[in-house]
């Protein structure tokens, strides 16, 4: 099974106890710096490991909940699976546990539990009338169906309890994409004394491997990732959802800040102008007005500008989603659907967020002709739409397809000849970028098999497959692999899947023992001695026997004749040669101990092998050469 990588969240109110409660979890205390210790409050976001095991591994974000501290909580939240809504029992629902959610809402964060902290500060009765006010604030938001845990920080009651449940949670949810683009939203950039630049964020998508060439964007500063760092651990890979800190050459840290992006492809837009669509939060404090000053959110990033709207002027209050524009002061990068949360910078105050239509805004006039544009931007073109549909199926007929671009079937069948989309098996779509994606999974799943287990022919193809089905189906797994041998890039021997370069060969450590086992085995001809005295006198431990025993039948180097005893190859091959130049079309038991010169012991176990190899036939008390 792929291993999955998870970042989960604590927001809430300041003083409701996340960062005791990130201790309680992880035995980390977050609150690092020397202002956070003396003051008890969180200023910077910290980072702690929750659980680890052989299936997923899951990171906890502590982040600042005093309203100074908004936009830090922003880039926190931002790139996280899972939110834990804390809210202290003794106080409630408190102004910025409001703020809160609305960011989450605004961020599409869509799974959530809550935590009710400091339990043993009050009295069962006073819980239950804090329970009934969290659940009515919750009515409408992320949270209205999620879990309440009951939970105190000190005395440790029911942090196992919390425990268990973040873990089954993520056990059910699929990770982000790890394929793709990498890209990671910097928010923590530092030195290392004798290392260099160092920078810090959560993988939103892809992986990034140590040494590989990235970017600084908007900048476009190139850089070469040195070292990676995951927990303060060293990695050779880093993935989508991993806390990672990486060690960047040729960059100094005057260069960077908050909000710069790692990237590893040229693709992403770097831009000013961006298309969105909003909606604002449900109580406006105050007017939001045409071409008005906002601080835009978007990953880390924290930038001016001005909101332009198409069809209004201004909004009093919450008006359903909304088509407009921003326009800022410097170049971000971002995507088509990035998330983001929009603030006034005074009096400060977050009003809405959104989502990226088109990072690439152009100047619109003013009226419904405008909006009309958007909406369709919106919607998507076709490539867009049907890639969007197989981005999230993986694979889908064209009826199917129909009903989930609602595009009709003239116009579908026209942009499917797109070079992007891929039919399989006569009737069914896949992205030519996903079989890619799906390809260089099983080169790095074979590469890794090799690498331990060089022994053997390769991996059985069910086993292969199996790994990956929770995230594609099997009829395109199939596809990916019997393409692959097509073009060359995997082979098959009977179920077995490995590369095409390949070959199995005994690990570098054993190889000298080996040779010395193989030629022992010449040398005694015929008359050897039990096969487990020559991987004994070889110096073969007794763990490797039965790998190295199989791979030397595999690769015909040895012949066993029974469970105990096993000719050299090329001895049995002179053997099989010598019996058949001297017999004639059949011959009996007795002909061939003559020509051979070999007791029953040995004479019964060889000719049986004949049999099962297809050389003879028994018939009566005879063999008959069959090829």
């Amino acid at each position: 099974m792929e291993k999955r990588y998870f970042t989960i969240g604590m927001a809430g109110h300041i003083d409701h106890g996340k960062t005791t409660l990130t201790k309680a979890l992880t035995n980390v205390d977050t609150d690092r710096l020397k202002e956070e210790k003396e003051r008890q409050i969180s200023i910077e976001l910290g980072f702690a490991p929750l659980y680890e095991d052989d299936e997923i591994q899951i990171s906890v974000i502590d982040v600042p909940g005093h309203e100074r501290f908004i936009r830090q909580m922003i880039a926190g939240v931002a790139g996280i699976d899972l939110v834990v809504l804390v809210v202290a029992a003794d106080e409630g629902v408190m102004p910025q546990t409001r703020e809160h959610l609305d960011i989450l809402k605004f961020l599409g964060v869509k799974n959530g539990l809550v935590a009710i902290t400091k339990i043993d500060r009050v009295d069962e009765e006073f819980i239950e009338l804090v329970k009934d006010d969290i659940l009515e604030e919750l009515t409408n938001t992320v949270f209205e169906d999620s879990p309440l845990v009951l939970v105190d920080s000190l005395s440790k009651k029911g942090i196992d309890e919390m425990k268990e449940l973040i873990i089954k949670t993520l056990k059910e949810q699929e990770m982000r994409d790890a394929k793709g683009a990498f890209r990671l939203p910097i928010d923590q950039v530092f030195t290392v004394k004798g290392q260099g630049t160092v920078v810090r964020g959560t993988v939103y998508e892809g992986t990034v491997v140590e040494g590989q060439a990235l970017k600084i964007m908007p900048n476009g500063i190139e850089v070469r990732a040195r070292q990676i760092q995951v927990h303060h651990k060293p990695a050779v890979k880093a993935y989508a959802g991993q806390r990672t800190a990486i060690n960047l050459s040729n960059v100094s840290k005057d260069d960077l800040a908050r909000g710069d992006v790692l990237v590893s492809s040229e693709h992403f837009i770097v831009t000013k102008t961006v298309d969105v669509a909003i909606r604002m939060v449900a109580d406006l404090e105050h007017i939001v007005k045409q071409r008005m000053p906002i601080k835009l959110h978007i990953g880390t990033a924290e930038v001016m500008g001005r909101i332009v709207f198409f069809d209004r002027n201004e909004i009093k209050e919450e008006n359903g989603e909304i088509l407009c524009q921003l326009r800022l002061e410097e170049e971000i990068l971002t995507k088509r659907g990035d998330r983001f949360i929009l603030r006034r910078p005074s009096p400060q105050e977050t009003i809405g967020g959104g989502w990226v239509i088109d990072p690439r805004g152009n100047k619109y006039r003013f009226g419904n002709q405008t909006i009309e544009e958007l909406e369709k931007k919106k919607v998507g073109t076709p490539i867009e739409r049907i890639t969007a549909a197989l981005v999230e199926a993986k694979s889908l007929p064209v009826n199917e397809l129909i009903k989930r671009t609602a595009l009709d079937e003239e116009t579908l069948n026209e942009h499917l000849t797109d070079a992007e989309f891929v039919l399989y098996n006569g009737k069914e779509y896949t992205l030519q970028g996903l079989i890619h994606s799906i390809e260089e999974d099983i080169f790095d799943q074979l590469q890794d098999y090799h690498l331990t287990h060089s022994m053997k022919t390769g991996v059985n193809k069910a086993e292969l497959i199996h790994t990956m089905q929770k995230r594609f189906p099997k009829s395109l797994l199939d596809f990916v692999v019997e393409n692959g041998m097509t073009i060359g890039l995997f082979k098959r021997k009977e179920q077995f899947v490995s590369l095409a370069s390949f070959v199995p060969h005994v690990p570098k450590s054993w190889e000298k023992r080996t040779e010395n086992l193989l030629l022992e085995l010449k040398k005694d001809g015929l008359k050897v001695r039990y096969l487990k005295d020559y991987f004994s006198s070889a110096g073969i431990p007794e763990t490797l026997i039965f790998d190295l025993k199989r791979f030397l039948e595999e690769q015909e180097l040895i012949v066993p004749l029974d469970e105990q005893f096993a000719y050299h190859g090329d001895v049995f091959k002179e053997a099989v040669e010598k019996l058949r130049s001297q017999t004639g079309s059949e011959f009996e038991v007795g002909a061939a101990k003559e020509v051979l010169d070999l007791s029953r012991k040995y004479m019964i176990p060889f000719l049986e092998r004949l049999d099962a190899k297809g050389f003879t036939k028994r018939v009566e008390n005879k063999r008959v050469w069959q090829k």
